[in-house]
This record gives C-alpha cells, structure tokens and sequence, in this order.
C-alpha cells in the first residue's frame, strides 16, 4: 500500500487502518469516500503520521478537526486521512479521532450476514433526508445505522421498532450504560459507554425518520429510497409561486468563507434566527426562513469586497418569508397603569411629542409613535451588518452583500439555489 511505502520509507512506524463503511461492506454505491487512519503509537507525535498523509496525492487540503488531517482526491476517491493514536483501550483515548479503529473492530466482527441490510437502511436514511451526522443534515450517521440494524437484526426490524420511538428513546447493546443522556434518541456507544452515538441527530430528523418508517410499512414503495429528483424553478414557476403566496420573499446573499462545513453550518443557523429576530422584533411578521451555502459563485461576489479565497467558495443565502413586508408609519405603545403614577410619567416623558397622545385606554396610557422602519428591506440595509451572525460569517457579511426583494430574486439564475426554492416552496417530507 502506497501509506504504508510512505511510511517505511521516512523511518516511521506507522499502522494504516481503512475504517469506515469502505472496511466493513456498508458502502453505498455512488459514494466515493474513504477513510483511512494513520495510527501512531501511544506518547508519539503525530506529525510524522501528518507529514505521510500530505504525500499520498498531490491534491489536497489540510483540515482541522480536534486536531489536523489531510483531506485529498486520489485516483477518483475523496480520502480522509487521519492521524490518530493506537490506544489500547477506548477510555482512554486522546481524542474523538482514536475511538474509530474501536468502532470499527466492534462492528466487524458483529455485521457478517448483514451488510445488504445496512444497505437498504441507509439508502432509506439517504431517501428521506435523514442519512449523514454532518451538522448540515443533523441526520444518522453510517455507524448509527449499522448499530441499529445489529441491534435489531435486520432492514424491516430497524422500521417496525423506529416507528414506536418515542423522546427519550435508549438502545444499549451492551446494557452497560453508567451515564445519563438527556437527547431524544440515546444510542449508548458499546466501546465508549460515556458516549451517546445518536447526540447528533436532530430531534426533527429522529421524527422524519419514526414518520416514513411508519409509512413505509403500511405502503412500502421505491420512492423512498430513490425519490424523484427536485428540477430547479423556472422563471415562470417562480413567479406562479409569488402569485399564489402573496406573501414577501427577501434574500440575503454574501459570500461564504473559506472554512468546512461543519464549522460554516452552526453559524449559518444561528445567523438565520439572528436575522428572523431582527425582523420579528420591529413588526415584520416572519412566517418561515431558511438557509443554505451554495458552491457556485456569482459574478457580482467578485464585486462585493469578500475576502480572497471567499468568492471561490461560493455564496451564503438567506431566505425569509414576510407576512407583512411594508408596516404604517406610527405603532401603539402601550405603557403603565394611569394609577402607577411614578411609571406613567417616566412614559409619557419618554416619549415626547408624539404624533398621536397620550391618551388612556382600558386604564392604560397609550401613545403613537413614528416607527424609525417601515420596509424590511431597509431595516435590513441598515441594522443587518450590526448583528451577532458568527466568527466566520459576520466579518463575510460586513465586507459586502446583496439584498433581494420580491421579483428581484429573479436575476439569481443558479441552479443550485433555484433547486433550493424548489425544496422551500414544496417543504414535503414523508410522514403520513
């Protein structure tokens, strides 16, 4: 093997483990990842084991999770190249990375006879939506799965439990669980069992998961594991959708930095629901939003003032759906008790000379005031750069964005994100 050649040819003594999906015959087909550990002895560096990994392809990207790896493309194959410590056992490992080769025993000697089941589960995952731990998705991982069918003995023994789950479901294969775990789903881990497997799978995607098993039982049906693919809108759909919605859509678009997914994702939530409250807090009625990181770049990304490598890594877009986009010019404030003496005068002086007011209303002091925003759009323009939106997005951001009104989204022709209104606009999942 050409690691292992690397390997004795700089003196190093390494042990190359393939672990994952790949090693155990869970591989879907179409996926074209590996993942293969380069274990050093317990105490040692592992730079060496590093260096040996940014030499197998001259193509490559050094990533970071708790601590350095190389992610390369080797003959057609995206390759995960990993460092890691070879600890003879799983309490005391050094890092998350250690654990793998553990798992990977564990499942090996356990999957013989099972493989085609795993298939047709995670083809099943992949169908609906749920199959990948990547923050992205907050799904089930490929090890999640391959412990629920090992636990359940099969495909269909997966669905017909699965669809009697509740919150606070715990699976424990080794009944060895000394800790509690507070998730939705607790999958104890059999070689770490301070770990829960499933702490990354969302509550809503354990649920999409319980609803289409459910389904799937009642009605079995090939969609599930190869839906329909979702064609971008045209123009003309587009605007169907408008029509018919009646409602205002605004899109914030920046450039997206030059870091991975699992880093990208948290922010980008986190800065969607910081963008929906700025928006609820000053009256705009928000009835859904969403967000993505698309890889195409727009020409105009170019333009807007991004970092140097952010327009190569393509767009940040932010979806909101307004119930009311335009609001009057005045808005009620209502304040204290006309009894509360003390309070109502610091009220009323708080507001002075407003266009309507004082006056009293059900025992309470009421005044008209200007609002300082009547367009979303503008609330946008000017508030949107102050927020909290992530290390990695906010700085994006404040170097440059566009926003989108209404018909304006129009003039964005990428496939990708036209595919993504197409998703919005539809939001079906198979739960009934």
């Amino acid at each position: 093997m050409l690691i292992e050649d690397l390997a004795r040819a700089r003196g190093t003594g390494c042990e190359v483990i393939l672990v994952g999906s790949a090693a155990r015959g869970t591989w879907l087909s179409g996926d074209h990842d590996l993942d293969i550990f380069i274990g050093v002895s317990e105490g040692s560096s592992l730079v060496p084991a590093l260096e040996i990994a940014r030499r197998v392809a001259p193509k490559f990207e050094e990533r970071y999770a708790e601590h350095a790896y190389v992610h390369a493309i080797f003959e057609g194959f995206e390759l995960d190249l990993v460092p890691c410590y070879l600890v003879e056992d799983a309490s005391r490992i050094l890092s998350a990375v250690d654990r793998t080769p553990f798992h990977n025993r564990y499942v090996s000697r356990r999957i013989k006879g099972l493989e085609d089941d795993v298939l047709l589960l995670k083809q099943f995952m992949k169908g609906i939506g749920v199959y990948g731990s990547e923050l992205k998705v907050g799904g089930f991982s490929g090890y999640l799965a391959e412990l629920l069918v090992i636990r359940y003995g099969s495909f269909l023994g997966v669905l017909e439990n699965a669809a009697l789950w509740r919150p606070g479901e715990v699976i424990d294969l080794e009944d060895h669980s000394s800790r509690d775990h507070e998730d939705s789903l607790v999958v104890v881990d059999p070689v770490d069992p301070g770990r829960n497997v499933a702490a990354a799978l969302a509550l809503d995607r354990m649920f999409q998961f319980v609803a289409a098993s459910r389904l799937f039982l009642n009605e079995p049906h090939i969609e599930f594991f190869f839906p329909n693919p979702i064609p971008p809108l045209s123009d003309q759909e587009l605007c169907e959708q408008f029509a018919k919605r009646k409602s205002t859509l605004i899109l914030l678009e920046f450039a997206a930095p030059d870091q991975v997914e699992d880093v990208v994702f948290p922010q980008l939530r986190k800065a969607e629901q910081s963008v929906r409250a700025l928006l609820d807090r000053n009256g705009f009625s928000v009835l859904r939003s969403d967000a993505d990181w698309h890889r195409g770049v727009p020409p105009e990304m170019r333009e807007m003032g991004g970092s140097e490598n952010s327009g190569l890594c393509g767009v940040i877009r932010m979806l909101f759906e307004l119930e009311v986009a335009s609001l009057p010019w005045v808005e009620r404030m209502v304040g204290p008790p006309v009894w509360e003496a003390e309070h109502a005068k610091k009220f009323v002086s708080s507001h002075p000379e407003p266009p309507s007011g004082p006056y009293v209303e059900d025992g309470r002091l009421v005044v008209e005031v200007a609002r300082k925003f009547v367009e979303a759009s503008e609330l946008l323009r000017t508030q949107v750069a102050n927020l909290s939106l992530g290390r990695h997005l906010g700085p994006e951001l404040r170097r440059g964005y566009k926003i989108y009104v209404g018909r304006e989204i129009l003039e964005i022709g990428d496939p990708e994100f036209r595919v993504f209104m197409a998703r919005y606009f539809s939001a079906r999942q198979r739960v009934c």
